[in-house]
């Protein structure tokens, strides 16, 4: 028996695990060839990594082509000068006078006169009466304080008149005298207003009064009697269809003299106040008459 013989031997593969290299015959012959095996490793390797490379510079070729594509798709969506060209019309886009809003010129009407309604008996056709006309118990004027006295109302003008007004009066066709007398101290001064139809009969009778027409002085009601024969200071006016007169003195008879200056200035206050209240009756029949 021999020991290189006998039975079929296994074959070496340096690759298989547990592979027994063989013993006996040409050793030389049988070892493997490490340079030729290290070449094939080598060359299956660079194959590998040609297509790996291959592959990466396809995918980044076909993101390239997808991107400029992108770009030109939005590049024709713009005009030569850069801006979008996919915007609405002009003429669909309101412009700032379609929607602005228009209104109608209007003008307001003019305000009314508050004389107007003064003026004429058709006009003026509020409630009057001395109560109405001199309201209060007493009037202020600045830092002076007025008592009120007596009142008295009466269609018979020339009644209430002395000197030569009666005359004026009834020519002119004096419709009505209300009278009101305030006392100051030792001063008295009676107040009349004498209505017309229209305020030319008014204006007439005020410039026909001359300085011996005067309206009679109302006494009573805790005011004596003044200016019955004393010399007293009187006043003639008009506005609208109103004229008015004042007569100021002492309560005691006495004469007033160009030096009675307390005088003067309380027949001033007075004929002030008569105007204001005929002023204030036009201006409250004209808002109300603004307000319909």
């Amino acid at each position: 028996m021999s020991f290189g013989q006998g039975g079929p031997q296994s074959q070496w593969d340096p690759w298989k695990p547990n592979s027994q290299q063989p013993w006996g015959g040409n050793v030389d012959d049988e070892t493997p060839d490490w340079a030729a095996l290290a070449d094939q490793a080598e060359t299956r390797n660079r194959r590998k990594r040609l297509l790996l490379i291959g592959g990466g510079a396809l995918a980044t070729v076909a993101v390239g082509t997808a991107v400029a594509m992108a770009v030109m798709s939005a590049n024709d969506d713009t005009s030569a000068s850069g801006k979008p060209t996919n915007l609405p019309a002009s003429a669909s886009v309101p412009s700032a006078d379609a929607t602005s809003p228009s209104f109608a010129p209007t003008s307001a009407p003019p305000p009314l006169n508050p004389e107007e309604f003064i003026s004429s008996k058709a006009k003026d056709t509020a409630p009057l009466s001395p109560a109405t006309l001199f309201p209060g118990t007493q009037l202020t004027v600045v830092s002076t304080v007025y008592k009120k006295g007596p009142t008295a109302d009466t269609t018979n003008c020339a009644s209430v008149a002395s000197g030569t007004l009666p005359k004026v009066l009834t020519g002119n066709g004096c419709t009505r005298v209300m009278r009101v007398t305030y006392t100051k101290d030792n001063i008295a001064v009676t107040v009349g207003v004498a209505l017309f139809d229209t305020e030319a009969q008014a204006t007439k009778a005020k410039a026909q009064a001359d300085d011996k027409s005067a309206v009679r002085s109302l006494s009573g009601k805790g005011v004596k009697a003044f200016c019955n024969g004393s010399i007293c200071r009187t006043t003639t006016n008009a506005y609208g269809r109103y004229a008015y007169f004042t007569v100021a003195g002492f309560t005691s008879g006495t004469d007033v003299t160009a030096k009675d200056t307390k005088v003067f200035a309380i027949g001033d206050d007075l004929g002030k106040f008569a105007f204001d209240q005929i002023r204030a009756r036009g201006e409250a029949q004209a808002s109300a008459a603004a307000q319909q």
